[in-house]
C-alpha cells in the first residue's frame, strides 16, 4: 500500500516532483539506503527484509546493521561480530528465492573492528598501527570522543559502497535519536583536531616559550594522571590525529553521498505513539540536513486488514437457516472482527497521516502485524514481498 500527499502548511516546501516514491523502486536504483527509527520498532528486520527483497530482484546487496537480535543472525546465518561482511549461505538465498546475478551479504558492524582496520590502513607501517592499537587512550576513545562510533560507521559505510562490490548497501542505524549525528562526526571531529588546546599537548620545537609551554603541561599531565599515562597520552594524539585528517576526507566524501540522488533514508515506525513521535523527529532531522527522505515505514501495523471482508452468516454454505449454535458462534466471531476492524482503521488513519507527512515525493507504506515475529526466512520472505510491491 503506497500513499502521498501534499505537505500540510506547516511542513517545509515540497521537493522537485518527479522523483522516485515506491519502495520497490527505490530498491531497483539507489546505492544506499538508510534505515532510521526508535528501537524496538522492528528496524533491524525491515533492514533484512528490504536488503532480501533487493537481492530477490537481481541486485548484489550488503545489509550494514549494528547489534541486530541472536536470532536474527541465525536465521540468516551470519556471526554477530565477523571482521569483514560475509554472504549469506547458497541455501539460504535460495530458500528466500534469490538467484544470480542477485547476492546478499551482512555484516553486524563492531566499531572497534572498522576503527582497528582504519588504523592498519592508515598508519605508515605495521609496527606504528600496533602502537596506537596498543595505546589505552585509543582503547578508550569511544568515551572520549563525541561521535565515534558514528564516525567509524561513516568510515565502514565509505570503503563498502566505493568498493564496487556491491549495488545496494542498506544501513541500519543505531536506535537512538542522535543515529543521524554520523553526518555530523566529521565537522565535531575536526573541531577537536584543529583546536590549539590540543596542539598544546604535544612537544614542541619552535620557540623558547613554546618549549617551556610545552614541558610545564607535561608536567601537568604526569602529575595528574601518572607519567605513565601521560606520555600515552601524549603519543596518541600525535599519532591519532593524522589518522582523524585522513579519515575525515573519506568521511566528508561519504556525507555528499548521502545527500543525493543515489540514496534514500526510510523512517521505520510502529502504532505506538512514542515511536510515531520519534518518526516524525526523523523526518524533521533530514530536512534539517538535507538528506533524501523517501518514506515512513509503519511496522507491526494491521492496516492491511482494513480491506478484509466482515463475516457474516452469507458466507457460509448451510443447508437452510442456520442452527442457533451456529449463529452463535457467529456472533462470537463478528465481536472479535469488529475489535479487529477497530484497530485495523486506527492504524490506517496513522498511515494516512504519515502519508500526509511525507509529501509528494515520498512514500508510507505498513507492514503487517506478524503473531510469530520476524526470526525465521519465511517471515524475511513475507516481509519482503510486501515492501517489493509497495
Amino acid at each position: 500500500m503506497s500513499k502521498t500527499a501534499t505537505h500540510a502548511s506547516s511542513r517545509p516546501p515540497a521537493r522537485p516532483k518527479g522523483e522516485v516514491t515506491r519502495v520497490g523502486d527505490l530498491l531497483r536504483t539507489k546505492r544506499v539506503i538508510v534505515c532510521c527509527g526508535a528501537g524496538g520498532v522492528g528496524k533491524t528486520t525491515t533492514a533484512a527484509a528490504l536488503s532480501l527483497a533487493a537481492a530477490r530482484a537481481g541486485r548484489r546487496v550488503l545489509v550494514l546493521t549494528i547489534d541486530p537480535s541472536r536470532r536474527l543472525a541465525e536465521t540468516l546465518g551470519v556471526s554477530r561480530n565477523p571482521p569483514e561482511p560475509v554472504a549469506v549461505s547458497a541455501e539460504r538465498q535460495a530458500l528466500a528465492g534469490i538467484r544470480p546475478p542477485g547476492t546478499l551479504e551482512a555484516w553486524m558492524l563492531d566499531h572497534k573492528l572498522v576503527a582497528d582496520g582504519a588504523v592498519r590502513r592508515l598508519t605508515k607501517n605495521a609496527a606504528d598501527a600496533e602502537r596506537v592499537l596498543g595505546n589505552r587512550v585509543y582503547q578508550q576513545i569511544s568515551t572520549m570522543v563525541a561521535g565515534m562510533h558514528e564516525y567509524t560507521a561513516m568510515e565502514a559505510l565509505h570503503r563498502l559502497v566505493g568498493s564496487g562490490r556491491y549495488d545496494l548497501v542498506v544501513l541500519d542505524t543505531p536506535p537512538s535519536r542522535h543515529a543521524l549525528e554520523f553526518l555530523e562526526a566529521p565537522r565535531r571531529l575536526s573541531r577537536l583536531i584543529d583546536t590549539r588546546a590540543i596542539a598544546a599537548f604535544l612537544p614542541r620545537s619552535d620557540g623558547m616559550v613554546a618549549r617551556a609551554a610545552s614541558r610545564v603541561i607535561s608536567r601537568i599531565l604526569s602529575a595528574v594522571f601518572g607519567e605513565d599515562f601521560a606520555g600515552e597520552f601524549v603519543t596518541f594524539l600525535g599519532m591519532f590525529a593524522g589518522i582523524f585528517q585522513s579519515l575525515t576526507v573519506d568521511v566528508n566524501t561519504m556525507r555528499e553521498l548521502l545527500s543525493g540522488p543515489d540514496v534514500a533514508f526510510l523512517l521505520v515506525a510502529s502504532p505506538a505513539p512514542t515511536t510515531l513521535a520519534e518518526a516524525h523527529f526523523f523526518q524533521d532531522k533530514t530536512l534539517e540536513f538535507g538528506l533524501p527522505f523517501r518514506g515512513f515505514v509503519l511496522n507491526r501495523s494491521r492496516a492491511l486488514n482494513a480491506d478484509k471482508p466482515f463475516p457474516e452468516l452469507s458466507m457460509l454454505d448451510t443447508d437452510g437457516a442456520p442452527s442457533a449454535s451456529l449463529r452463535h458462534a457467529m456472533e462470537k466471531l463478528q465481536a472479535m472482527a469488529r475489535v479487529e476492524l477497530e484497530w485495523a482503521n486506527r492504524d490506517l488513519a496513522l498511515l494516512r497521516d504519515l502519508a500526509a507527512r511525507a509529501g509528494d515525493n515520498a512514500t508510507a507504506i505498513a507492514l503487517p502485524e506478524l503473531p510469530q515475529g520476524a526470526d525465521d526466512m519465511g517471515t524475511l520472505v513475507a516481509m519482503a514481498n510486501v515492501l517489493a510491491s509497495s
